[in-house]
């Protein structure tokens, strides 16, 4: 029987209309702009300067904290400015500007598509590698990997839980990497699980992907530890959460951590970069973005160098379309607008999706009809109906803390299943960082 989450969630509908579409490799841009915040935590700090000569895979930036990481050069060329540049926000973050010339790699970087099967590193070098391999998190939040394989003494692993659900709705990359690199992908779980010191493996994968089900099934075969476990269609089943729970059967009590089941959870994309790290040295200077929208004249799923404006794939897809109304980086569910479309790639971008006017109109907002279909969608098990009162009615953080406003996961449920057609998540999301502020100023206890 396939499994899913206990815990409310919808079912929109999936539109995977680029899932036939097989990975491009993007061409060469004459220039790329690599942000400094391309993971979560502290930006890094550049150690490069305008008129150095990089190479591909070259360290560029060393990380600013412990919740930090490596970025490295996606390409060889000259550094024309380090300077503050516009996001996807439009808000003003620091990057690298290099005049790519050629596609010279850094020394020691194995380019070969040879998979390498032997692994005959520490947990401390897997660790180790991960780390000056600038991997982070590819499902969205963009944590530092070697962190999260490495957790606290106080804490035990039981398994890794390697996560293809890709339930937002029009994104495929990670069904396509599943489909075309599913051994690497494997490898990668297998590494992460030395790391670890556990002895068990599952990839999580909803029933809308059959063939990255047989692709990574077969793959499977040559691993015992490993299991390939197939998930209802539902959303947000690829949150941590909620898909330990689907997986283990385990649910993540408020105010605690995944590790605090035992599971450690990865996305697909990010053991492949994993894998790549620790077998070729490879750091993580690319990925697969999915460029789709019923109002594209073709689908793509292209491998992109980091550091490549939006404008640009945009133009190599077909360009707008003339009825394009709002271009985001994500699905449409937890996505956010690009405001800025000149603004570059980061290492965590899965997908530039263009809807048009009619897709994005929003229904006009009437008063709350009492229904409860919000309580009953939200997957973490909250009133989003109450959350949203306790918002609009400003100031009222100790009742929000109350309600627990810190474990919403911004899954975008309650705002989808209102009938009154009420912005929920657009009330609940500030209410929400304010409160967290406050949790992180209160002195810890010893």
């Amino acid at each position: 029987m396939k499994k899913t989450f206990r815990i409310g969630g919808v079912h929109p509908h999936d539109n995977k209309i680029s899932a036939g579409a097989a990975t491009e490799i993007f061409p060469p841009v004459e220039t790329v702009y690599v942000s400094m915040a391309q993971h979560l935590g502290a930006p890094a700090t550049p150690v490069v300067a305008v008129g150095d000569t990089v190479k591909a895979g070259q360290v560029i930036a060393e990380p600013a904290g412990f919740i930090s990481g490596f970025v490295h050069s996606p390409v060889s060329g000259t550094v024309k400015k380090v300077e503050p540049r516009a996001d996807i926000a439009g808000n003003m973050v620091p990057h690298v500007e290099i005049a790519v010339e050629g596609d010279e790699w850094a020394e020691g970087i194995d380019t070969t598509p040879d998979i390498i099967r032997d692994i005959p590193w520490t947990p401390e070098e897997i660790v180790e590698k991960v780390k000056k391999a600038g991997v982070v998190g590819l499902g969205g939040a963009s944590f530092p990997t070697h962190v999260k394989l490495a957790p606290p003494k106080d804490k035990k692993a039981e398994c890794v839980i390697l996560n293809g659900t890709e339930c937002e709705p029009y994104l495929t990359s990670d069904d396509r990497i599943m489909q075309e690199r599913p051994e690497e992908i494997l490898l990668g779980g297998v590494i992460m699980m030395k790391a670890l010191g556990v002895d068990r493996c599952y990839v999580g994968i909803e029933e809308n992907k059959p063939a990255a089900i047989a692709a990574m099934t077969k793959a499977a075969a040559a691993y015992s530890q490993v299991e390939i476990v197939t998930l209802k269609k539902r959303y947000p089943q690829g949150g941590e959460k909620q898909l330990i729970d689907a997986v283990i059967r385990r649910q993540v009590p408020s105010g605690a951590l995944p590790i605090d089941t035992g599971a450690v959870v990865q996305n697909v994309g990010t053991a492949l970069a994993v894998y790549e790290a620790v077998q070729k040295n490879r750091p993580l200077i690319d990925n697969v973005i999915t460029v789709t929208g019923r109002c594209m004249p073709v689908q793509h799923n292209y491998k992109v160098r980091i550091g490549t404006p939006m404008s640009k794939i945009l133009e190599v897809a077909g360009g707008l379309p003339a009825d394009a109304a709002k271009v985001i980086s994500g699905g449409p569910m937890m996505g956010r607008a690009v405001a800025n479309l000149d603004a570059a790639t980061v290492k965590a971008n899965g997908a530039i999706l263009v809807l048009t006017e009619k897709e994005t109109r929003r229904r006009p907002e009437s008063a709350c009809i009492r229904c409860s279909k919000c309580a009953s969608a939200c997957p973490m098990g909250l009133e989003p109906w109450l959350l949203n009162k306790l918002s609009r009615a400003g100031g009222r953080f100790d009742e929000l803390e109350q309600e627990r406003v810190f474990d919403c996961i911004e899954c975008g449920c309650c705002s989808f299943t209102c009938p009154a057609g009420i912005p929920l998540l657009d009330m609940i999301r500030p209410a929400k960082a304010e409160v967290l502020k406050i949790l992180r100023s209160r002195p810890k206890k010893q």
